[in-house]
């Protein structure tokens, strides 16, 4: 039974094409000279051929036209409320209903797109109606050639709208899954004890793979956590709730420090794609003396906020998920009254402005150091603003995440 085309992996399809471009591939390499008499070799149209064939069905064809259909008219007018036409007369029952689908469709668009919909949309139905008004009048091919294009054009535009449908769809449940992601994290301001603890952070796309906790340890200290999956979206963001979740069952069971991280590294190893990875700092910090502890494992090392200065706290290990049975060495600090903690992913240091030069860790240091009169959380705020206005139109292509943890 030929495969749907929908439930293809990224590898298979890319294997397909390769396969099809190797075809034509062949045909470009130099080869001898082709004399007029030599009959041109049809490998080239059955790949072609084979292309837009294989794999079609009789059933996609009904499915498109009645189930994909039915469900794109479903999905756009399922909030339009139509009762009050249904006692009008046919000639301002149906424009009206067209109306109102037309506005449900472009109210779904950015205001840019909204503007080509309507354009798009409202030179094809112009269009229609003078065919329909001047057709009478045309003969021979320049009729045959106009409702062909008509014809042609409002397919593209109806299986456009299935498309629009599909992306549309997704789009929801993406805007769903941003919700449920950030009400994971703990955004709300944590203080105690004189520790005050404020993070923010800004996907690359509507969902993403960086990650921060803040973690009770019911002794008077707290867990302290920021991570980073490698690549971003979805994929990134399911690695990024399985890291939550393992860390956090990790604590419930009691491990602690080096142990945990050495603990979670096999877990992640045994547990994730080999192409990816995570980058992780911890730290567990007593609310009453401001002493703590801490694993870094590949993350972008914090900076301490000092009067006198910063010091970085470095890795202490590898990245997560990359080879399982590595050794984790846990280091101690302390955070004084006054002095500030301040932790970030790759999205800030690694963002780029329109020219392709990087903000970098010397930049985000010099205007921490040149900002340090900023309260919490004044002081992300500023670093996050510093950032995009470094990257100017370019757009941000890493998520960003910051956080800040202050002793008054």
């Amino acid at each position: 039974m030929p495969r749907d085309p929908n439930h293809w992996s990224s590898d298979e399809l890319r294997q397909r094409f390769e396969e099809f471009a190797a075809r034509f591939g062949e045909k470009a390499r130099p080869g001898p000279a082709v004399t007029p008499s030599t009959p041109p070799s049809d490998d080239y149209w059955k790949s072609l051929q084979d292309l837009f064939t294989r794999d079609v069905t009789a059933r996609e064809f009904r499915d498109l036209v009645g189930r994909d259909s039915e469900d794109t008219w479903r999905f756009f007018t399922r909030e339009i409320d139509f009762s009050g036409l249904e006692q009008k007369p046919w000639f301002i029952r149906y424009p009206a209903t067209a109306w109102k689908i037309f506005l449900a469709m472009a109210f779904r668009l950015s205001p840019a797109r909204r503007v080509i919909f309507a354009t798009s949309g409202l030179l094809l139905f112009a269009a229609w109606v003078k065919f329909i008004v001047t057709h009478a009048e045309m003969s021979g091919w320049g009729l045959l050639a106009i409702q062909s294009s008509l014809v042609a054009a409002t397919l593209l535009f109806a299986l456009l709208m299935v498309e629009l449908r599909d992306k549309l769809a997704l789009k929801g449940d993406l805007e769903i899954a941003r919700q449920i992601q950030f009400g994971l994290l703990p955004f709300a301001p944590f203080s105690r004890n004189g520790t005050s603890i404020h993070s923010a952070m800004r996907p690359a796309n509507t969902v993403g793979g960086d990650y921060f906790d803040i973690i009770d340890l019911a002794d008077g200290r707290i867990a302290l956590a920021i991570g980073d999956v490698a690549g971003k979206g979805i994929p990134a963001a399911l690695l990024m709730a399985l890291l939550q979740g393992s860390l956090r069952t990790l604590i419930t069971a009691g491990f602690r420090g080096a142990e945990l991280v050495r603990t979670l590294n096999d877990h992640l190893c045994a547990n994730i794609p080999r192409n990816r990875l995570v980058t992780l700092f911890y730290a567990e910090l007593d609310l009453t003396t401001g002493a703590f502890h801490y694993v870094n494992a590949g993350h972008n090392a914090p900076f301490l906020l000092r009067p006198g200065g910063a010091i970085r706290l470095g890795t202490t290990g590898v990245a997560l998920g990359v080879l399982g049975g590595s050794a984790f060495e846990e280091r101690g600090e302390t955070l004084a009254p006054g002095e500030r903690l301040f932790l970030f992913t790759d999205g800030i240091t690694e963002a780029f402005d329109p020219e392709d030069r990087e903000y970098g860790e010397p930049r985000l240091e010099s205007f921490l150091l040149s900002h340090h009169h900023l309260v919490s959380p004044g002081l992300i705020d500023a670093v996050r603003e510093d950032v995009l206005a470094f990257c100017g139109p370019a757009r941000p292509r890493d998520d960003m995440t910051l956080m800040l943890v202050e002793r008054a």
